[in-house]
């Protein structure tokens, strides 16, 4: 029953201006204290080290790395395509230069990458060098600027 004539009953209405306030707000506050900073690569430089040179020095396969993405194993362009294939050819310089024409049965695996190669072709020489079996294996870094010719 309405007993009410004449009067009808206002709808409720939600005041929005109060919320889109509050909103632009914490917007300009976000907009504020967000920093716009764009982080790039990180530039590093080969470690230094100051060793003792070793008298007899086991047989030594050199690998390579350049910036571009070439490897070498010995001086001799390798062409990239697995790392099995990578494997194969760190084999084929231990058959054939070993001494006295000899294979060498455990040779050290010297790593000189570039300071711009990507992590990756550095770990692609690491597994390859797991893949054939050696298990010697160190990175070539430069000497200090107070210690040349070291």
């Amino acid at each position: 029953m309405n007993f009410r004539r004449g009067r009808q009953r206002e709808e409720p209405e939600i005041n929005l201006i109060p919320f889109i306030d509050v909103l632009l707000v914490v917007l300009i506050f976000l907009m504020v204290s967000t920093t716009y900073s764009k982080f790039t690569e990180l530039q590093i430089t080969l470690p230094t080290a100051d060793a003792e040179q070793v008298e007899q020095r086991p047989f030594e396969i050199n690998v390579t790395v350049d910036a571009k993405g070439n490897y070498t194993v010995n001086n001799v362009p390798v062409a990239y395509q697995s790392v099995a294939g990578l494997a194969e050819d760190l084999r084929r310089a231990a058959q054939n230069g070993g001494p006295n024409g000899q294979p060498a049965t455990d040779p050290v695996v010297i790593v000189n990458a570039d300071q711009f190669a990507m992590h990756q072709m550095v770990i692609n020489v690491l597994e390859a060098a797991r893949v054939a079996g050696y298990d010697k294996l160190t990175f070539a870094a430069q000497t200090g600027p107070g210690n040349p010719g070291k």
